[in-house]
């Protein structure tokens, strides 16, 4: 048996509304890509965007080649809250609370115009917030046509033939007092950056399924995980979760900035730099919503973006039907897994952090040869109180010395566990955090005679008091650290001393 309630109507005041939208978080580039998102939507595969400066007078227009729309549906376009996100949608549709486009717009302009030419010929509505905050009814104000004297910047529309213009006027969160036209280009190469990354899957190829604009110049795309780089320690094929369709992740951990050349380091280092890159890279069709991130996992307590860790990247695609589940916000822009997948996705990055940190913490350089283990000259001893970190007797280097120590035997093991106890491990893993780099190790900036000098040392000692052979010997230290690094130098060694 139904209830019957006293009710009263209480729409809230528009300027009130729209004013607290604004504070949604949204900055230029997120708040751009939300609006490309409609144009994906609507099947463009141009996107123009333009950033003209006339100080306060500037604006920002985003024009596609998309269908377009007709007037009913241009009206609902520009409405609030007229879509509920619990609706099913398209498993293409990059929306989902049917905000974006109006909050996005707040976020940035007072005065948002779409003009749109499609089955019932051009069409125009706009938002003032000016005009909403001067209303003395507080209603919700939606103008029709430009604003007079913004007539003209329709005019690519109605040469295009069809598509859609979002027009920004009014900018007073992008220019302020002092704002120059080099904060504005400045703004719109960070505006480039961010849609080269977040639309990076539709632009790729050599036929892209998008093209983008901005004041005339292509975008290019940023592919986080330098997909056909051949020098990656770890890149298994994709794993896709064992019951629930529509989720998989590709594990990278990307190549040590020794084995990079200089223009590939800076571009993998993205738009946030290389530390703040690392991380789960979510993608919703092929859309990303969240740039990096370790999303609050982690064993014991969640992890955080450090050095040791900052060449794993995962990719990790979710379909559009799990938007609830993972609490996609309504700027795109954070994800937080549901608990039903935490232990998967837990165990994928434990596997891909270990192999960065391994990757980070020799350069890149390998610790098997072919199926022989490197010998390396320091060990880790994992104790119950601890962590230490000991030189291991058995590397040639060491054991060639304390095999004809004599009666200096004991002196020499105290000095070495004097170097073991005193080895300053805060003091470099302070420089490491600040120099954002490993120190220099492994003969790195050594002239290749100074190694080599090093190396006949060795060599000679192994030949003549060892009895190795001359291929034996070689062999021996294309595996031994940090000769395995010089394989050339160690191939000059000659036959005969």
């Amino acid at each position: 048996m139904s209830q019957t309630f006293k009710s009263r109507n209480a729409p809230p005041k528009a300027s009130a509304m729209v004013e607290a939208l604004r504070g949604l978080g949204y900055n230029t580039q997120t708040a751009l890509a939300d609006i490309i998102d409609n144009s994906v939507a609507a099947g463009a595969t141009e996107v123009k965007i333009e950033f003209a400066w006339s100080q306060a007078g500037s604006r920002i227009t985003c024009l596609d080649n998309g269908v377009g729309m007709s007037a009913a549906g241009l009206d609902l376009a520009m409405r609030l809250g007229e879509r509920n996100p619990l609706e099913e949608r398209a498993a293409s549709d990059l929306g989902r609370f049917g905000l974006g486009l109006k909050t996005a717009s707040f976020s940035q302009c007072r005065r948002l115009t779409v003009s749109t030419l499609g089955a019932d010929g051009m069409q125009s509505l706009r938002w003032d917030l000016d005009y909403l905050a001067n209303s003395p009814d507080g209603g919700w104000h939606l103008l029709e046509g430009p604003h007079p004297g913004s007539e003209e910047y329709a005019t690519p529309l109605s040469e295009a033939g069809r598509g859609t213009l979002v027009l920004w006027e009014e900018l007073d969160r992008i220019i302020t007092a002092g704002s120059s036209v080099q904060d504005f280009l400045n703004l719109a190469d960070k505006v480039e950056q961010h849609l080269g990354m977040v639309f990076h899957r539709y632009l790729e190829g050599t036929r892209p399924r998008l093209k983008i604009l901005l004041n005339g110049q292509v975008v290019k795309p940023w592919d986080p995980f330098m997909t056909e780089h051949p020098g990656k320690p770890y890149n298994p094929p994709v794993f896709k979760h064992p019951t629930l369709k529509g989720i998989e992740a590709e594990c990278h951990v990307l190549p040590h900035k020794d084995m990079l050349s200089s223009e590939d380091f800076e571009l993998l280092a993205g738009p946030e730099g290389w530390t703040d890159q690392q991380g789960f890279y979510v993608y919703r069709n092929e859309r990303l919503l969240v740039a990096g991130s370790w999303l609050g996992l982690g064993t014991g307590r969640s992890w955080t973006k450090d050095e040791a860790h900052r060449l794993a990247r995962i990719r990790l695609d979710i379909p559009n039907s799990a938007d609830a589940d993972w609490k996609i916000d309504i700027r795109k822009s954070t994800a937080r897994p549901p608990f039903y997948l935490r232990d998967w996705l837990t165990r994928l990055a434990e596997a891909t952090r270990g192999r960065a940190r391994r990757a980070f913490a020799h350069r890149g350089r390998p610790t098997l040869l072919g199926n022989k283990q490197v010998v390396e000259a320091w060990k880790v001893e994992r104790l119950a109180s601890g962590i230490r970190y000991r030189i291991d007797s058995d590397h040639p280097a060491i054991r060639d010395v304390l095999d004809d120590a004599g009666a200096l035997l004991p002196q020499i093991k105290a000095m070495l566990r004097v170097i073991e106890e005193t080895v300053p491990v805060q003091r470099i893993w302070i420089d490491t955090a600040e120099n954002r780099d490993t120190p220099c190790t492994g003969f790195e900036k050594t002239a290749s005679s100074e190694v080599s000098e090093i190396l006949m040392v060795m060599y000679r000692s192994m030949i003549e008091k060892k009895g190795y052979s001359a291929s034996s010997a070689r062999e021996q230290l294309r595996t031994t650290e940090p000769f395995h690094a010089f394989p050339s130098l160690v191939n000059a060694l000659p036959d005969n001393l």
